[in-house]
Protein backbone atom coordinates (compact mmCIF):
# COMPACT_ATOMS: atom_id res chain seq x y z
CA UNK A 1 0.00 0.00 0.00
CA UNK A 2 1.47 3.52 -1.05
CA UNK A 3 1.09 5.45 1.51
CA UNK A 4 -0.22 9.31 1.13
CA UNK A 5 2.61 11.02 -0.33
CA UNK A 6 2.64 14.27 -1.95
CA UNK A 7 4.84 16.18 -4.43
CA UNK A 8 7.52 18.15 -2.76
CA UNK A 9 8.06 20.37 -6.14
CA UNK A 10 7.20 24.48 -4.19
CA UNK A 11 3.56 25.49 -4.35
CA UNK A 12 2.60 21.70 -6.13
CA UNK A 13 1.61 19.38 -2.92
CA UNK A 14 -0.33 16.73 -5.21
CA UNK A 15 -0.81 13.22 -4.65
CA UNK A 16 2.29 10.87 -5.64
CA UNK A 17 1.63 7.89 -7.33
CA UNK A 18 3.49 4.80 -8.14
CA UNK A 19 4.79 4.38 -11.38
CA UNK A 20 7.26 1.23 -12.04
CA UNK A 21 10.01 2.64 -9.93
CA UNK A 22 9.25 6.07 -9.53
CA UNK A 23 7.03 8.33 -8.01
CA UNK A 24 4.85 10.72 -9.92
CA UNK A 25 2.11 13.48 -9.35
CA UNK A 26 -0.45 14.92 -11.43
CA UNK A 27 1.59 17.45 -12.59
CA UNK A 28 4.67 15.25 -14.20
CA UNK A 29 6.80 16.00 -11.24
CA UNK A 30 8.74 12.56 -10.76
CA UNK A 31 11.20 11.18 -7.88
CA UNK A 32 12.95 7.87 -8.38
CA UNK A 33 12.53 5.08 -6.34
CA UNK A 34 16.36 4.32 -4.89
CA UNK A 35 17.54 0.79 -6.18
CA UNK A 36 17.93 0.21 -2.38
CA UNK A 37 14.30 0.84 -1.80
CA UNK A 38 13.51 4.31 -0.95
CA UNK A 39 13.05 7.32 -2.35
CA UNK A 40 14.56 10.84 -2.26
CA UNK A 41 11.68 14.16 -1.82
CA UNK A 42 14.64 16.60 -0.69
CA UNK A 43 14.21 19.68 -2.71
CA UNK A 44 17.48 21.90 -2.83
CA UNK A 45 15.81 24.81 -0.43
CA UNK A 46 15.58 21.98 2.18
CA UNK A 47 18.80 21.13 2.20
CA UNK A 48 21.21 22.56 4.51
CA UNK A 49 24.64 20.97 3.16
CA UNK A 50 25.68 18.63 0.01
CA UNK A 51 25.25 15.67 2.34
CA UNK A 52 22.84 16.64 5.03
CA UNK A 53 21.70 14.59 7.86
CA UNK A 54 23.47 11.99 10.37
CA UNK A 55 26.61 10.51 8.39
CA UNK A 56 26.67 6.21 7.65
CA UNK A 57 28.78 5.91 10.95
CA UNK A 58 26.43 7.16 13.26
CA UNK A 59 23.53 5.32 11.96
CA UNK A 60 25.56 2.15 11.99
CA UNK A 61 26.64 2.70 15.42
CA UNK A 62 23.14 2.79 16.86
CA UNK A 63 22.20 0.20 14.77
CA UNK A 64 25.33 -1.95 16.72
CA UNK A 65 23.53 -0.84 19.67
CA UNK A 66 20.23 -2.04 19.65
CA UNK A 67 21.14 -4.99 18.26
CA UNK A 68 23.32 -5.56 21.10
CA UNK A 69 20.05 -4.72 23.19
CA UNK A 70 21.08 -1.56 24.25
CA UNK A 71 18.16 0.83 24.17
CA UNK A 72 15.50 -1.72 23.37
CA UNK A 73 13.98 -1.68 26.70
CA UNK A 74 13.32 1.87 25.80
CA UNK A 75 12.22 1.35 22.60
CA UNK A 76 10.36 -1.64 23.33
CA UNK A 77 8.32 -0.19 25.80
CA UNK A 78 7.75 3.11 22.97
CA UNK A 79 6.80 -0.03 20.43
CA UNK A 80 4.21 -1.26 22.64
CA UNK A 81 2.13 2.36 23.62
CA UNK A 82 1.76 2.39 19.44
CA UNK A 83 0.98 -1.19 19.42
CA UNK A 84 -1.70 -0.93 21.56
CA UNK A 85 -2.95 3.00 20.56
CA UNK A 86 -6.63 3.49 19.23
CA UNK A 87 -5.59 4.28 15.89
CA UNK A 88 -8.16 4.85 12.91
CA UNK A 89 -7.53 3.98 9.43
CA UNK A 90 -7.04 0.23 7.27
CA UNK A 91 -4.00 -0.24 7.93
CA UNK A 92 -3.44 2.68 10.49
CA UNK A 93 -1.08 5.32 8.34
CA UNK A 94 2.22 5.63 10.88
CA UNK A 95 4.63 8.20 10.42
CA UNK A 96 8.42 8.35 12.10
CA UNK A 97 10.26 12.08 12.20
CA UNK A 98 14.28 11.07 11.93
CA UNK A 99 13.37 7.52 11.67
CA UNK A 100 17.60 6.63 12.00
CA UNK A 101 18.32 3.01 11.49
CA UNK A 102 14.34 2.08 10.65
CA UNK A 103 13.95 0.12 14.15
CA UNK A 104 10.92 1.56 15.72
CA UNK A 105 8.82 1.01 12.53
CA UNK A 106 10.52 -1.72 11.95
CA UNK A 107 9.32 -3.41 15.26
CA UNK A 108 6.16 -2.06 15.41
CA UNK A 109 5.33 -3.18 11.94
CA UNK A 110 6.19 -6.27 13.48
CA UNK A 111 3.60 -6.78 16.27
CA UNK A 112 0.64 -4.25 14.04
CA UNK A 113 -0.46 -3.54 10.65
CA UNK A 114 0.59 -0.57 9.51
CA UNK A 115 1.19 1.63 6.28
CA UNK A 116 4.66 2.87 7.94
CA UNK A 117 6.67 5.98 6.36
CA UNK A 118 9.87 6.51 7.56
CA UNK A 119 11.67 10.42 7.18
CA UNK A 120 15.20 11.15 7.39
CA UNK A 121 17.33 13.71 6.21
CA UNK A 122 19.68 11.21 5.64
CA UNK A 123 20.47 8.83 2.67
CA UNK A 124 22.46 6.50 5.13
CA UNK A 125 19.47 6.08 7.24
CA UNK A 126 17.35 5.73 4.51
CA UNK A 127 19.60 3.40 2.36
CA UNK A 128 19.86 1.24 5.66
CA UNK A 129 16.23 1.18 6.65
CA UNK A 130 15.11 0.33 3.45
CA UNK A 131 17.18 -2.96 2.98
CA UNK A 132 15.81 -3.85 6.27
CA UNK A 133 12.33 -3.40 6.26
CA UNK A 134 11.45 -2.95 2.58
CA UNK A 135 7.82 -3.04 3.94
CA UNK A 136 8.18 0.09 4.83
CA UNK A 137 8.44 3.40 2.79
CA UNK A 138 11.50 5.33 3.41
CA UNK A 139 11.55 8.80 2.41
CA UNK A 140 14.46 11.44 2.72
CA UNK A 141 13.00 14.75 3.30
CA UNK A 142 13.30 17.58 5.54
CA UNK A 143 10.86 16.68 8.68
CA UNK A 144 11.25 20.33 9.71
CA UNK A 145 10.27 21.86 7.01
CA UNK A 146 6.64 20.95 5.23
CA UNK A 147 6.02 17.02 5.80
CA UNK A 148 5.16 15.33 2.43
CA UNK A 149 1.89 13.91 3.20
CA UNK A 150 -1.75 14.86 2.19
CA UNK A 151 -4.17 17.14 5.11
CA UNK A 152 -5.27 15.03 7.79
CA UNK A 153 -4.05 11.29 6.04
CA UNK A 154 -2.03 10.22 9.50
CA UNK A 155 -3.35 8.22 12.00
CA UNK A 156 0.41 8.12 14.25
CA UNK A 157 2.98 10.19 14.11
CA UNK A 158 6.40 8.99 16.03
CA UNK A 159 9.36 11.71 17.38
CA UNK A 160 11.47 8.88 18.68
CA UNK A 161 15.14 11.17 20.05
CA UNK A 162 14.40 12.54 16.65
CA UNK A 163 12.53 15.79 14.67
CA UNK A 164 9.50 17.45 16.55
CA UNK A 165 7.31 19.77 14.08
CA UNK A 166 4.38 20.32 15.97
CA UNK A 167 2.25 22.85 13.08
CA UNK A 168 3.29 19.83 10.48
CA UNK A 169 2.45 17.22 12.42
CA UNK A 170 -1.43 18.61 14.00
CA UNK A 171 -1.51 18.96 9.72
CA UNK A 172 -1.15 15.28 8.45
CA UNK A 173 -2.88 14.06 11.49
CA UNK A 174 -6.43 12.92 11.18
CA UNK A 175 -9.16 14.44 14.09
CA UNK A 176 -8.61 11.70 15.99
CA UNK A 177 -5.06 11.15 15.61
CA UNK A 178 -2.26 10.47 17.87
CA UNK A 179 1.50 12.01 18.15
CA UNK A 180 4.03 9.95 20.63
CA UNK A 181 7.56 12.03 21.46
CA UNK A 182 9.99 10.89 23.12
CA UNK A 183 13.24 12.41 24.51
CA UNK A 184 16.52 11.96 26.38
CA UNK A 185 15.60 12.22 30.19
CA UNK A 186 17.99 14.00 32.52
CA UNK A 187 19.80 11.15 33.55
CA UNK A 188 20.08 9.66 29.84
CA UNK A 189 23.78 8.48 29.76
CA UNK A 190 24.39 10.82 31.98
CA UNK A 191 27.79 8.42 33.33
CA UNK A 192 28.94 8.62 29.78
CA UNK A 193 28.38 12.60 29.24
CA UNK A 194 29.86 12.70 33.17
CA UNK A 195 33.47 11.01 31.30
CA UNK A 196 33.28 13.38 28.06
CA UNK A 197 32.07 16.87 29.42
CA UNK A 198 33.76 16.76 33.16
CA UNK A 199 30.34 17.58 34.51
CA UNK A 200 27.28 16.54 32.67
CA UNK A 201 24.72 19.08 31.97
CA UNK A 202 21.32 17.84 33.57
CA UNK A 203 18.71 18.76 31.08
CA UNK A 204 14.62 18.26 31.43
CA UNK A 205 13.09 18.48 28.59
CA UNK A 206 9.35 17.65 28.45
CA UNK A 207 7.91 20.89 29.86
CA UNK A 208 9.29 22.44 27.02
CA UNK A 209 8.15 19.59 24.75
CA UNK A 210 4.70 19.97 26.17
CA UNK A 211 4.82 23.68 25.67
CA UNK A 212 5.42 23.72 21.94
CA UNK A 213 2.87 21.08 21.09
CA UNK A 214 0.16 23.39 23.46
CA UNK A 215 -1.28 25.13 20.79
CA UNK A 216 -2.28 21.93 18.77
CA UNK A 217 -2.49 19.34 21.24
CA UNK A 218 -3.46 17.75 24.50
CA UNK A 219 -1.20 15.57 26.97
CA UNK A 220 -3.21 11.93 27.30
CA UNK A 221 0.12 9.97 29.00
CA UNK A 222 3.32 10.82 30.10
CA UNK A 223 6.35 8.30 31.70
CA UNK A 224 9.87 7.08 32.15
CA UNK A 225 11.36 4.23 30.93
CA UNK A 226 14.92 3.30 31.74
CA UNK A 227 17.67 0.75 31.40
CA UNK A 228 21.06 0.30 33.21
CA UNK A 229 23.95 -1.47 31.37
CA UNK A 230 27.86 -2.02 31.69
CA UNK A 231 29.48 -1.62 28.38
CA UNK A 232 32.59 -2.15 27.49
CA UNK A 233 34.66 0.25 25.25
CA UNK A 234 33.47 -0.26 21.79
CA UNK A 235 30.02 0.00 23.12
CA UNK A 236 30.93 3.38 24.49
CA UNK A 237 31.98 4.09 21.49
CA UNK A 238 29.68 3.75 19.68
CA UNK A 239 27.15 5.62 22.26
CA UNK A 240 29.33 8.90 21.05
CA UNK A 241 29.63 8.33 17.60
CA UNK A 242 25.99 7.52 17.26
CA UNK A 243 25.00 10.70 19.83
CA UNK A 244 27.51 12.96 19.02
CA UNK A 245 27.17 12.29 15.23
CA UNK A 246 30.52 10.79 15.43
CA UNK A 247 33.37 10.61 18.11
CA UNK A 248 35.63 13.46 17.99
CA UNK A 249 38.95 12.20 18.75
CA UNK A 250 39.19 14.31 21.94
CA UNK A 251 36.05 12.62 23.15
CA UNK A 252 37.47 9.21 22.26
CA UNK A 253 40.39 10.09 24.33
CA UNK A 254 38.78 10.42 27.74
CA UNK A 255 37.43 6.93 27.98
CA UNK A 256 40.57 5.36 26.29
CA UNK A 257 41.08 4.15 29.70
CA UNK A 258 37.74 2.88 30.37
CA UNK A 259 37.76 -1.04 30.64
CA UNK A 260 33.85 -0.64 31.38
CA UNK A 261 31.35 1.99 32.25
CA UNK A 262 27.79 1.90 34.09
CA UNK A 263 25.59 3.49 31.64
CA UNK A 264 21.98 4.60 32.22
CA UNK A 265 19.63 5.21 29.40
CA UNK A 266 17.02 6.53 29.42
CA UNK A 267 13.73 8.65 28.21
CA UNK A 268 10.51 10.56 28.78
CA UNK A 269 7.94 9.61 26.92
CA UNK A 270 4.90 11.61 26.09
CA UNK A 271 1.29 11.20 24.46
CA UNK A 272 -0.57 13.82 22.62
CA UNK A 273 -3.80 13.76 21.31
CA UNK A 274 -5.02 16.17 18.70
CA UNK A 275 -6.81 19.25 19.79
CA UNK A 276 -10.31 20.14 17.76
CA UNK A 277 -9.71 23.23 15.95
CA UNK A 278 -11.80 25.51 18.25
CA UNK A 279 -9.08 24.82 20.86
CA UNK A 280 -5.99 26.29 18.70
CA UNK A 281 -4.71 29.60 19.78
CA UNK A 282 -6.55 32.59 17.52
CA UNK A 283 -9.44 30.27 16.88
CA UNK A 284 -10.97 30.87 20.28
Amino acid sequence: MLPPLVCTVRGCHRRLERRDRALRCENGHTFDVAREGYVNLLQPQDRRSSDPGDSREAIDARAALLAAGIGSTNLDAIVAAAATAPLSGTPPVVIDLGSGSGETLARLAAVRQICGVGIDLSTAAATHAARRVPSVTWVVANADRRLPLSDASVSLVLSIHGRRNPEECRRVLGADGLLIVAVPAPDDLAELRGEVQGQPVVRERVAAVVAEHAPGFEVIEERRVAERHTLGRAALLNLLRGTYRGARASQSARIADLDSLDVTVASDVVVFARRPVHHQIGNH
